[in-house]
């Protein structure tokens, strides 16, 4: 009952934000309209324009069985995409949403600009596609890649975190994100090559319980590139114990 009363709460709390603070398209970040009229009744408006939502390129097609990187070219009926062919990974299977480049534009408002509301969209995307799936895997935990903290307070949010509660609510699937903190600031991701990211990376998270008992793990990060980060948090969780790890981002790019 109490549980109950706390999403109906909720819901009024959203509808009521959501007509003072009218939501933007996550794609081409117009306001939306907060309610329309659906079949006779007053209902809760769209998270995205119909026009924009068709912009989108989700991944599809052949994947590569590790990272889940579309296979294009010559890489077309391969099982594994280049990286994976000569990298291990310490991560079992990996999932993504979107193309990269079909949302690069959204990804960056919603990273920069504070647009924290476009992850209700993501997260509903990501529960269509992999709801299911996730399930099936017996996950135990959600874990949001972690910011630094300083970072985070000039940010002054974690866009993994607002994902992964977001999916965490869809799913029904924990979320601990205190379980692991990225204990020292990194050079940016984007100014590196793979060798250099690996490099950068060392050492830069660190468990913060000593009694994590997760059998299997969900990492939840915006894009994944060379899989730099999930790996690096996937060795320290397995160091502690945990079995399996799962990933998942919004976005992923496509091997040519």
């Amino acid at each position: 009952m109490q549980q109950r009363l706390s999403k109906e709460l909720s819901k009024l709390t959203d509808n009521v934000l959501n007509l003072v603070y009218p939501r933007h398209c996550p794609i081409c970040d117009e306001v939306m309209e907060p309610f329309c009229i659906k079949n006779g009744k007053l209902v809760k408006g769209a998270l995205v324009h119909q026009r924009c939502n068709r912009k989108i390129k989700r991944i599809a097609g052949n994947t590569c069985v590790k990272c889940g990187k579309p296979l294009g070219g010559q890489l077309s009926e391969e099982e594994y995409c280049s990286d994976c062919k000569n990298v291990k990974h310490y991560f079992v299977r990996g999932f993504s949403a979107f193309e990269y480049r079909s949302i690069s534009g959204s990804l960056y408002k919603y990273k920069y600009m504070g647009r924290q509301e476009y992850a209700d969209f993501y997260a509903g995307e990501i529960a269509d596609r992999y709801g299911r799936k996730l399930k099936s895997l017996g996950i135990d935990a959600i874990i949001p890649v972690p910011m630094y903290k300083n970072k985070e307070i000039l940010r002054g949010y974690n866009q993994a975190e607002i994902l992964a509660r977001k999916i965490s609510d869809k799913t029904g699937i924990p979320i601990y994100s205190k379980v692991i903190t990225r204990k020292r600031n990194t050079t940016p991701m984007k100014e590196l090559d793979s060798r250099g990211r690996r490099i950068n990376l060392k050492r830069a998270f660190n468990i913060s319980k000593n009694d994590v008992k997760f059998k299997c793990i969900l990492i939840i990060d915006d894009i994944y590139t060379t899989g730099s980060t999930i790996d690096e948090i996937a060795h320290e969780f397995m160091i502690a114990g945990v079995q399996s790890s799962f990933f998942l981002t919004l976005a992923i790019g496509k091997t040519i």
